[in-house]
């Protein structure tokens, strides 16, 4: 009996020690959770507001800077008001303005229609993805732009346009195309193309909003064969962890594609190696330009890369607001995608993209191949749909050829001769929506 006895103690002073011990790890913090509250911090700076030092080439050479204040304030033209940015679909912080100033805003008595307005926006790092650089007396003297840019919207919570962020958000009403034809002086990308300023600011004006082409500086190619633009709608950038390749047709990871944006689509200061792009028969303005081995010196993008993968991919996928879809129908809809509609085949829950190497032949899909063959596998991804609903707008598919859901649903009812009744299509729309 004394034995059990101190065998009862010894085990209850070894359950004490553990616990002692467990508590005062607790304590100190798990060093796991402490790097990653970091990195996503680190990171999520780094998205919104890191230019790279890209203002080299939207502020000196493009002189954006001057469009944007207008010859009133130092610039060219008649400059960009607050309205005019918000209808080329920029976006405003709310979450940066002072509580004066949303006071005045919410009341009307703020001047969207002045340059100077837009100016005094930029000195708060309230427009979302554009940072203003002013000199000692106040004037824009140069502009750089952030992945937030193209890859950010907001909530609308104060006014269209205005509210708070939406990281990884694609925005839609984003023109960058207009944009750019702000500039007074496009000489240095007309020269990359081999052509004149008119027939760049044509290709810009070509794309609309939600829209950029990525590889034009790469391949040359403006426009499709059949006379449509070569632009593909901004993809989201949330909801990636997990998921192996980016963009819609697979150049590369979600690390890679950020080093490929930074340096050679923001003209960030930093490195980009990738020697497909040395192939002078499918890439030749790349292959002219040495944009398959980029280096700088000081770099400033490298060193970022790992913290803004991490922030990218500790971005969720935004659940649908209530009310947005039909719940019944998107239970019996659920049946239809894991089973006679065969999405799940490709579009593998929980991921709802292949688990491995997501990407397909055009043929296997059924489409052009136009945009796969601009990239060096030749084939699209299977694009992840969660948070599907948040970036309807422009359409659906690289290029936005569907317009709707239900076109996307009869295309594949077609194509893969599924044989779905007008119910099962109803359903799997409203499960679709609330992915």
């Amino acid at each position: 009996m004394k034995r059990f006895f101190i065998t009862g103690v010894l085990i209850l002073c070894a359950v004490t020690v553990m616990a002692t011990t467990s508590n005062a790890a607790s304590k100190k913090g798990d060093p796991v959770r402490g790097d990653a509250v970091r990195m996503v911090e680190e990171g999520k700076k780094i998205f919104r507001f890191d230019t790279f030092g890209d203002e080299a080439f939207w502020g000196d050479t493009l002189k954006l800077h001057q469009a944007i204040a207008g010859s009133k304030l130092g610039g060219v033209g008649p400059g960009v008001s607050p309205k005019t940015a918000l209808a080329v679909g920029l976006k405003v912080d709310a979450d940066a303005l002072p509580a004066a100033l949303v006071k005045q805003l919410k009341a009307g008595k703020v001047d969207l229609d002045n340059p100077a307005t837009t100016l005094a926006l930029l000195k708060l790092n309230a427009v979302v993805g554009v940072t203003g650089f002013f000199d000692n007396k106040g004037g824009l003297r140069s502009v750089g732009i952030q992945c937030a840019f193209c890859h950010s919207t907001v909530d609308n919570a104060l006014a269209p346009g205005i509210g708070r962020r939406l990281d990884g958000w694609p925005n839609r009403d984003l023109n960058v195309g207009a944009i750019v034809n702000l500039s007074p002086d496009l000489k240095v990308v007309a020269d990359l193309l081999g052509v004149d300023e008119a027939t760049v600011r044509k290709v810009f004006a070509s794309w609309g909003p939600g829209r950029y082409d990525a590889e034009i500086i790469q391949d040359g190619k403006a426009f499709r064969p059949d006379g449509k633009t070569a632009s593909t709608l901004i993809p989201a950038a949330f909801g990636l962890a997990g998921v192996n390749l980016h963009t819609y047709n697979g150049w590369g990871t979600v690390s890679h594609w950020n080093a490929y944006v930074a340096v050679t689509q923001m003209h960030g200061k930093g490195t980009f190696v990738d020697s497909r792009l040395n192939d002078a028969a499918k890439y030749p303005v790349a292959a002219k330009a040495g944009f398959g081995n980029v280096r700088n010196n000081p770099d400033l993008v490298t060193s970022k890369l790992p913290a803004l993968h991490f922030y990218q991919l500790a971005i969720l996928a935004p659940k649908p607001p209530a009310g947005s879809f039909n719940k019944e129908a998107a239970e019996r809809g659920k049946t239809v995608f894991n089973g006679k509609a065969k999405c799940a085949t490709c579009h593998v829950p929980p991921l709802f993209t292949e688990p491995g190497w997501n990407m397909h032949t055009p043929a296997e899909i059924g489409i052009d191949d136009f945009q796969a063959k601009r990239s060096p596998d030749e084939r699209y991804r299977t694009t992840p749909l969660k948070g599907l609903w948040a970036h309807q707008k422009g359409g659906f598919y690289h290029d936005g050829r569907f317009a709707t859901l239900l076109d996307v649903v009869n295309y594949y009812d077609g194509f893969l001769v599924l044989g779905l009744n007008d119910q099962e299509r109803k359903d799997l729309i409203e499960y679709l929506k609330s992915i």
